[in-house]
């Protein structure tokens, strides 16, 4: 492509929305927040819901996961509407869904209201996370738009600890639903930015709804999401979670096979045929996996084993969002000076070390050594996240730009669930023979609570006298911290397996939707473009 050829594509940019490109950003950025924001702060909530709301511990359960299996399951088909319909508009139907839902929420007087308005919040969720990426995708030109996906990036992962800090101060000074009404303004702010400064833009070429491959997506996601959240409690091998996978994989194979015959299908399965793309959907799916199952019991092990509040647990997870927004923007520039591949496997390095050295943390372990590998994590996560986010929006055609953010989203979203469900089952059966000893003088029923879970453990323990309550509570950080060891070194060594997957798999360099082989040569950011404005023309 030649330079005049670059310059008409900027100038077709700055048409469509390419001056307010930096404003556009920013309102997309802080719509993401409330998306993590919304997940963590209920770790901090849980507590005074089961206390306000007289929830069960099933009914807990799903006031956290039915916003999860509804999210995962939805998104593919929500991307699609926005290609379809307008990326702008179902940015901004998601904001008042989720504004609406997290009023309800908020106002809640049964824990079957909350089940319903959190499911309804993941409608909303679902909405907005993929229009965010499109609409980058649609303003920002390819030579910005790693260093945009970057900002992007480091903006998501504020709402990690953002959640826990905004939820222990608001439960501190005010009841709880002011947890969920909290993201009333966030939504409010994101809307009217989004009227002001993000254009509209939508598939041109999309001549229909593909509603039937929607539904199929739908059952198939849902199951597999409903099966994962199952299996820690009910058994990996239990009937319930068994006929969840199988109803996955036999909708999935059908969404395969329906696709397939579709002359307008709501995702072209070719597209996977783009070595670029698989692989750096892959790397984000296993770097989810190892990043959200040792986060899944880090807050944990700060809060139980070391004594930290919510409020103060939430300012120690800091470092990770500061090492996404140190990481994710300066990513494209490491980029441009190698390529993708070599900085993404750095950065699952990074994440396999960060996250392995956590297997040696104990009881006593000083929060400097903590907090530098929580940063050295975030900052790894986030040069393997932003590259391979680029990655992927770049192998799909830009008029279909909702869906491939839909696909980037919905394999973070199973890499997750997979993260939190296996590392949660074996830390679970670690941690139960570990209280064996333990719990053995003690009534069936507290002897089953506190071999269950930490939590259950201290609460029991303070039930108890003297030396009886202290013998339980080291038995039970102690075991904890045997079981969490395991689960980080498994986390550092699946980390590694998507270091390997990278380095085997990832080209170096953008391939075009379609585009199956590539030259042997390597090549930085630099190279990427080139190559590919001499595909085009």
């Amino acid at each position: 492509m030649s330079n005049s050829n670059a310059s008409a594509d900027v100038a077709t940019y700055s048409n469509a929305g390419y001056e307010k490109r930096k404003w556009s950003l920013g309102i997309l950025s802080v719509a993401l927040i409330i998306i993590g924001l919304d997940v963590t702060v209920l770790n901090v909530a849980i507590p005074t819901l089961q206390a306000e709301l007289q929830a069960t511990a099933a009914g807990l359960q799903w006031i956290i996961n039915a916003y999860i299996l509804v999210f995962a399951g939805v998104l593919l088909t929500m991307g699609a509407l926005g290609d379809r319909f307008g990326r702008r508009i179902a940015f901004q139907a998601g904001l008042v869904i989720f504004g609406i839902s997290s009023v309800t929420a908020g106002l809640s007087e049964t824990t079957s209201q909350l089940i319903v308005s959190r499911a309804f919040q993941g409608v909303g969720g679902a909405l907005i996370m993929p229009s965010t990426l499109s609409v980058i995708v649609d303003i920002f030109p390819r030579e910005e738009r790693a260093k945009a996906i970057g900002i992007w990036s480091g903006m998501a992962a504020i709402g990690i600890p953002g959640g826990m800090i905004a939820g222990g101060w608001l439960l501190e000074n005010y009841f709880w639903g002011s947890v969920f009404l909290l993201n009333v303004p966030v939504v409010l702010v994101a809307l009217i930015g989004s009227v002001l400064v993000i254009p509209e833009s939508k598939d041109p070429n999309a001549k229909s709804t593909d509603f039937v491959g929607a539904v199929i997506s739908m059952i198939s996601l849902s199951a597999l999401i409903y099966a994962i959240i199952e299996a820690p409690e009910k058994g990996w091998l239990a009937g319930v979670t068994l006929a969840g996978f199988a109803i996955s994989v036999v909708f999935g194979v059908l969404f395969v096979w329906y696709e397939k015959r579709q002359e307008n299908p709501m995702v072209d399965l070719n597209l996977f045929k783009n070595a670029r793309l698989s692989a750096a959907a892959g790397s984000i799916g296993i770097a989810f996996m190892a990043m959200l199952g040792m986060m899944f019991l880090l807050t944990q092990y700060l809060q139980f084993v070391q004594g930290y509040s919510p409020l103060d647990t939430g300012y120690r997870l800091v470092p990770m969002a500061l090492g996404f927004l140190v990481g994710a923007p300066t990513s494209a520039a490491f980029v441009a000076k190698t390529n993708s591949k070599v900085v993404m496997s750095v950065g699952m390095l990074l994440v396999a070390v960060s996250v392995g050295a956590m297997s040696f943390l104990d009881v006593e372990t000083t929060y400097w050594l903590t907090g530098s590998l929580i940063f050295a994590m975030g900052l790894g996560m986030a040069n393997t996240m932003a590259p391979a986010t680029d990655s992927v929006m770049a192998a799909v055609p830009e008029a279909q730009a909702g869906v491939g953010s839909a696909l980037n989203d919905t394999v973070r979203q199973i890499g997750g669930a997979l993260g939190i469900g296996i590392f949660g089952s074996i830390m679970s059966s670690i941690y139960s023979s570990s209280m064996t000893d333990a719990v053995a003088g003690l009534p069936s029923e507290l002897a089953d609570g506190a071999s269950n879970q930490i939590g259950a453990a201290l609460q029991i323990a303070g039930q108890l006298d003297g030396a009886a309550s202290g013998a339980l509570v080291a038995a039970s950080k102690n075991a904890f911290v045997d079981g969490a060891s395991t689960v980080y070194l498994i986390s550092g060594i699946v980390a590694l397996i998507g270091m390997a997957f990278v380095v085997k798999y990832m080209p170096g360099y953008d391939l075009l939707p379609g585009t199956e082989s590539e030259p042997s040569e390597d090549r930085g950011f630099s190279g990427e473009l080139a190559t590919e404005s001499a595909r085009i023309d």
